[in-house]
């Protein structure tokens, strides 16, 4: 009873992250490479048609243009081999989800800024 040493403390266990099937991530790289695509395509397009432009327009660019760079951001973190963790998966989701929401806010914001300018020309005296 003299000589009775404490025992260490368990070390705990460290569960390593869920990981998701590659298969499914793969779809998750198609759908945002479709998306980045559509969005890269508009911004190209309707930039390159004739007219002026209006400061609505300036906005819907800058909105576009950010939401391009966080779905080009969640691409490439999707092509990561560490995005098969399932707590950074779905933080790469989420940032995707961000890029959409701002191109979708720019979008609306240039149809109305043409809807504005065209209604401008047509009612002036």
């Amino acid at each position: 009873m003299a000589d009775e040493t404490p025992s260490p403390p368990p070390t705990p266990v460290i569960e390593p992250p869920k990981r998701i099937d590659a298969t499914f991530r793969n779809g998750s790289v198609t759908a945002i490479g479709v998306v980045l695509a559509f969005s890269l395509g508009f911004l190209n397009n309707w930039a390159s048609q004739p007219g002026n432009w209006i400061p609505e327009d300036l906005a819907a660019v800058v909105l576009i243009a950010v939401g391009i760079v966080f779905q080009i951001w969640s691409m490439a973190g999707m092509l990561s081999v560490s995005s098969l963790e399932e707590p950074i998966y779905r933080r790469i989701v989420r940032i995707f989800l961000i890029g959409l929401i701002l191109v979708s806010i720019g979008v609306l914001v240039a149809i109305s800024g043409d809807a504005l300018g065209y209604s401008r020309l047509l009612l002036k005296p």
